[in-house]
């Protein structure tokens, strides 16, 4: 949220004196609950096989040759459907380093997505059960 861009300039009617107000945040905010796990979506680009994972926190899986863990799951508490989002850490034994490591949106994959020439992978939903 741009708090920035939210501020509003109020004039008095008799031209005085211009107060500025900050609109409040933490009544916009929405509290985002831990999920035990999430359900991720895999593609093999060369072959065209969907491969569709259930993780829980901390646990690691294989897609092809690359290995996926999940560090934690997170959803709006009015919305426990929709706007998940996933800490994701995939390596790729092949590379030195990791080739992906940070929060991946489920409404938004392209916002911060795994970039790999084979392999696309993206959240669908936290799990809460």
């Amino acid at each position: 949220m741009a708090v920035a861009q939210d501020t509003v300039i109020t004039s008095p009617i008799d031209g005085s004196t211009t107060i500025l107000t900050e609109p409040d945040v933490a009544a916009n905010s929405v509290r985002a609950i831990q999920a035990p796990g999430a359900s991720l979506r895999g593609l093999d680009k060369v072959s065209g096989e969907v491969i569709d994972l259930e993780l829980s926190i901390g646990e690691t899986a294989s897609l092809g040759r690359i290995e996926v863990t999940l560090g934690e799951c997170r959803y709006p508490e009015d919305n426990p459907t929709g706007e998940a989002y996933a800490w994701l850490e995939i390596e790729d034994p092949l590379r030195t380093s990791r080739v992906f490591e940070g929060w991946m949106v489920a409404s938004s994959p392209a916002l911060n997505a795994l970039d790999h020439a084979r392999y696309d992978v993206w959240v669908i939903r936290c799990t809460t059960a």
